[in-house]
């Protein structure tokens, strides 16, 4: 003990009677703290960051010439804009539930890639289809995968086998990549909101020559859309942003040139983790079957497009972001999508001769089946899922191509904290609504041969099909405990 006279102890009795003469805290020399920013939470308690969140990311651009997937045509590529990349984004709650979204630059994941993901994911880490969703921009300058589109491109065998084995590496990337985001599963807040971008324009209402004049004028263009931008972050207990997962409903076609880049898509994560570095950005699709980004074809308006969609994310950012307690209940099944008719060898017979190239590899490969011995099934597996993140957001998840009615129904039903993405798991074909599929058109028409499928159109209950399964996966996760 030191003694009463003690010249350290006096000081001792000094700098104590400070800390009660202030409260209990010591006046700096810097002034008051700077207010924080939002998601910088340094000095919050640990128990304001209840969630575990991973979040891992891997470069998928082919070393090999792949050709770029979407419009039909062989696409040889001959340079790059920027990298293309997966990510993903790992869950848990404090009851250990989890839950993983892989977000992509690809084109379209088939499910004879998908399916071989998801039992590695099975087999590895324990994860069931229900806690995982496999989403994909669809962006038309990524790179073709397995037998998406199988009939889409001219045969070359040199290029069958360069798709195989690029597809082989992809999947081995995305199961390592989704080991490393549980890797590092870490502490962190969930919190969601929303932005507004406007540059998608429902294609099947407004003729792409004239959206510019109409632009120009101020006149409204005609169509269903979707302008929000759902967000997502993921904030850390030193006050550092993580993540940021965002969605839009359009198609990534405002280039159809030969480099790789990411679209839209691709510059609007670049933009934001620029803005924020250290942070990763995903990108989801959210039913964006039959919008387009118009007017397009430029480099430059695509990196303004994508500026547009970071900006809306930002104004989301800044708030105020609604946090998500920390609960995950997730659903999933597949459904059958029944076709309207099957291709018959006669009508696959009258294709061959047919002034379309895709329609004659399309039935030419159908007969070859048939001559196999083979039979067609009168529908196609569909996936759905439902995930619950807190009390009251709804994720669902659709695959392949939906059209923006899907969206604006869901969110009309389940309210305004419901994100709807479509290009999910399985790139099998357009879905229409039955508002689509009444009017037909090319993403309610008979185009299913595009996507491989041994028929040329669904039947006409597909979205009642699809609506009831989602009402049954929505329960189901908001009456778990």
């Amino acid at each position: 003990m030191l003694p009463m006279n003690s010249p350290r102890r006096f000081g001792i009795l000094v700098l104590l009677g400070a800390v009660v003469l202030f409260g209990g805290r010591i006046a700096s020399a810097d002034g008051p703290k700077a207010k924080r920013e939002p998601g910088d939470s340094t000095g919050e308690s640990e128990t304001a960051f209840p969630w575990k969140v991973g979040v891992a990311r891997t470069i998928i651009t082919p070393e090999s010439k792949v050709w770029l997937a979407g419009y039909g045509t062989k696409r040889v590529p001959d340079g790059k804009l920027h990298d293309l990349w997966a990510k993903a984004l790992a869950f848990e709650d404090p009851g250990g539930r989890r839950a993983l979204l892989i977000a992509s630059d690809f084109q379209g994941v088939p499910r004879s890639m998908s399916d071989r993901v998801f039992e590695s994911l099975r087999t590895r880490f324990g994860l069931e289809r229900r806690q995982v969703m496999f989403t994909f921009s669809h962006n038309h300058c990524g790179s073709r995968l397995g037998d998406d589109l199988v009939d889409y491109y001219p045969v070359e065998a040199g290029q069958v086998r360069l798709v195989e084995a690029y597809t082989d590496a992809m999947v081995e990337k995305v199961v390592a990549l989704v080991g490393e985001s549980f890797d590092r599963l870490a502490p962190g807040r969930i919190r969601v909101g929303q932005g507004k971008a406007t540059f998608a324009v429902n294609r099947r209402n407004n003729k792409e020559a004239d959206v510019p004049e109409l632009l120009a004028k101020g006149q409204p263009l005609a169509g269903p859309v979707d302008h929000a931008v759902p967000v997502l972050a993921v904030d850390r207990p030193d006050g550092s942003l993580s993540a940021i997962l965002f969605g839009y409903a359009c198609h990534p076609t405002t280039l159809s040139f030969t480099n790789y880049c990411g679209d839209y898509p691709g510059f609007a994560q670049l933009d934001l983790e620029k803005a924020h570095p250290g942070v990763s950005a995903l990108f989801v699709n959210t039913c964006g079957g039959d919008q387009n980004p118009l007017p397009r074809r430029t480099v430059e308006r695509c990196e303004r497009y994508g500026r547009s969609l970071a900006d809306a994310v930002e104004s989301a950012l800044k708030g105020p972001l609604k946090p998500v307690s920390p609960s995950i209940r997730t659903a999933f099944e597949l459904i059958e999508l029944p076709y309207l008719k099957v291709a018959s060898r006669v009508d696959l017979n009258a294709s061959l001769t047919g002034d379309n190239e895709i329609v004659r590899r399309w039935a030419a490969r159908m007969l070859a089946k048939l001559d196999a011995g083979e039979t067609f099934e009168p529908s196609a597996r569909y996936p759905v899922h439902a995930w619950r993140l807190g009390d009251d957001t709804i994720m669902i998840g659709l695959g392949a191509e939906a059209v923006v009615d899907y969206a604006l129904r869901f969110k009309r039903e389940f309210g305004p904290g419901t994100w709807v993405c479509g290009y999910t798991d399985d790139m099998l074909a357009y879905i229409p609504s039955r508002r689509v599929w009444d009017e037909g058109g090319y993403e309610g028409g008979a185009r299913l041969y595009e996507y491989g499928r041994p028929a040329y159109r669904w039947a006409g209950d597909v979205e009642d099909r699809i609506a009831s399964s989602v009402h049954k996966l929505v329960e189901r996760v908001r009456s778990s405990d």
